[in-house]
């Protein structure tokens, strides 16, 4: 039994947790339908008992049943403004337990509901973003000619239960999705993935992500269906994708495109050769391989997850699909149950491929494109007052993407500036997935390459969120040599909590010179540096160590 509205204050959609999804997808392409039947798994992981769960999907699909024990519940079903999903709304059903569900105690409850998945950018389009723009970023949608569905943070696909968020509160969507990830890092997924329809004279591709890699199949009939386990949930997005699909495979990738642009996707597989020899200096030879699906418009925004990688085949940015598929290549040759190694890792590796193709300051300014993406996360953490505000973040826990994403990949650009190529490789050579028990694992791994102690490097940017630093040039005097030269005394003062190894240049008549200094939080490091003219300027940070305020970071040196 269902009511259409019903006020639902004061409750706590984030009290239980799924543990446990198995279900039975079906996917209907020609009427853009999605039908899913099976069972989910709730644990109570509040400190109260609870009689009401919380149940979202998106808001173009319809529950049909939510029953426990063999006994229909009663359930309220209701809209919910969210833009953990691309139509900025779901569906949501509150549902009242058969019984009050005690702290750590568990349900199952079997659940039935269908719709249609369309491509919709309204959480985008309400927010002012330019209609195409959007539709390239939120291309997700089941259609005749192609179904792709990225979950949680894109599309409600399966149940979830989170507060709402809205793209115009800040980060509030990218902090619901990451409690979510949190919440859900040890959940079992289970998918079996059927799609029905007319048997087509091409057979479609139908394929998922999974523990292992991925699971592909060809439908030949009336139905086929696949079997997904999505694992871990906290690291991959679970998707889908049916699209008419030709191959091709190469030594570390697999091309699933269309058939029209096979010539195109020659040139991607010619780039995926290029991005190749970086990988293997690396990690050595890709245990697996990159799945690279194609979207069909040309400027929809790449995604990668769990072994799949989504990008378009006719954009002519031959440097774009290099980055591109240096990410998903790296997943093919490195794997990591924590997120800021894995992604991080995979991140930091698009960063090389640019310094390969275009050196050091391509790779900072392409870097810089991240930084934004936790500079506001950083800053409302910085801002707030203790229990006021967003919780910091460290890398070692976080599952923020912002964080484990964009501000990991500079963590490992830093540590590559720290102790040098060479012993960063052989460090990341000898991560063992399965070794990798303790969270001070990866540190032990480069101190021992590195012979020397990075402790205060790991405890700010790495075990603890302490924020970004702040540099700048506090003082800059010159004083001439009997032989000729000057000798600079300079000052750097960081205003931020984090420490760094800061890089900075000296110009002067004649030339430049570079060199590094550490600045630990809240405190000033003096160094002099000797220059064969007279100095003119100091500047701070080429853009390799994230900071608070880069608008600071340059010092005129006044004439004597």
């Amino acid at each position: 039994m269902f009511l259409a509205t019903l006020p639902a204050f004061g409750i706590d959609r984030e009290a239980l947790t799924f543990t446990r999804y198995d279900l039975d997808a079906r996917i209907e392409p020609g009427q853009q339908r999605l039908g899913v039947r099976g069972h989910i798994t709730l644990r109570n992981d509040s400190n109260t008992p609870q009689t009401i769960a919380v149940l979202q999907i998106s808001s173009t699909l319809d529950w049909r049943s939510i029953r426990c024990e063999e006994k229909q519940l009663q359930f309220v079903s209701q809209p919910y403004t969210s833009d953990v999903d691309h139509t900025g709304s779901l569906s949501e059903a509150i549902v009242t337990l058969p019984r009050e569900l005690k702290q750590k105690e568990s349900i199952e409850i079997e659940i039935g509901y269908e719709g249609t998945i369309p491509l919709d950018a309204t959480r985008l389009t309400r927010i002012k973003t330019p209609e195409a723009k959007a539709r390239n970023s939120d291309w997700d949608q089941i259609a005749t000619s192609f179904a792709a569905v990225r979950g949680v943070g894109y599309v409600a696909w399966y149940p979830i239960a989170v507060e709402a968020a809205n793209f115009s509160q800040g980060s509030s969507v990218f902090d619901a999705v990451a409690r979510w990830k949190a919440r859900e890092a040890g959940a079992e997924m289970k998918v079996a993935l059927g799609v029905l329809g007319e048997s087509p004279a091409e057979p479609p591709v139908v394929a998922c992500n999974g523990e292992s890699g991925m699971n592909v199949a060809e439908v030949g009939a009336q139905l086929s269906s696949i079997q997904c386990s999505y694992a871990p949930l906290g690291i991959n997005v679970p998707a889908f994708v049916v699209a008419p699909y030709a191959t091709v495979t190469r030594s570390a990738t697999k091309f699933f495109f269309f058939p029209t642009h096979k010539e195109q996707a020659e040139g991607y597989e010619a780039a995926a050769d290029q991005v190749l020899p970086l990988i293997t200096d690396w990690f050595g030879e890709p245990k697996g391989k990159a799945n690279v699906f194609e979207l069909p418009d040309s400027g929809s925004a790449p995604f990668e997850t769990g072994g799949m990688t989504f990008m378009p085949m006719t954009n002519p940015d031959r440097g774009l699909a290099r980055i591109t598929l240096a990410h998903g290549i790296t997943h093919a040759a490195f794997s990591s149950s924590r997120p800021w190694a894995s992604e991080g890792i995979a991140h930091f590796m698009q960063a090389l491929e640019r310094e390969q193709m275009a050196g050091r300051k391509a790779a900072l300014d392409y870097m810089g494109l991240h930084r934004a993406a936790f500079l506001a996360a950083e800053q409302a953490v910085a801002g707030s007052k203790a229990g006021d505000g967003p919780a910091p973040q460290p890398l070692i826990s976080t599952f923020d993407e912002s964080y484990y994403r964009s501000k990991a990949m500079y963590v490992w650009w830093m540590l590559r500036d720290l102790v040098g190529e060479p012993a960063l490789r052989k460090a990341i050579r000898k991560y063992r997935a399965d070794e990798d028990n303790n969270p001070r694992y990866v540190e032990t791994l480069v101190e021992a390459e590195a012979k020397a102690d990075l402790s205060s490097f790991f405890e700010d940017w790495v075990y603890q969120d302490k924020g970004l630093p702040d540099f700048r040039v506090e003082s800059a005097f010159p004083r001439k040599t009997d032989k000729g030269s000057y000798l600079v005394t300079v000052t750097i003062v960081n205003g931020g909590m984090a420490g760094a190894v800061v890089p900075f240049t000296v110009s002067f008549d004649g030339g430049e010179i570079e060199q590094r200094i550490e600045v630990r939080g809240k405190a000033k490091a003096i160094t002099r540096v000797e220059v064969a003219g007279p100095p003119h300027q100091v500047v701070l940070n080429d853009g390799s160590v994230p900071e608070s305020d880069l608008t600071n970071d340059t010092f005129t040196i006044s004439s004597q």
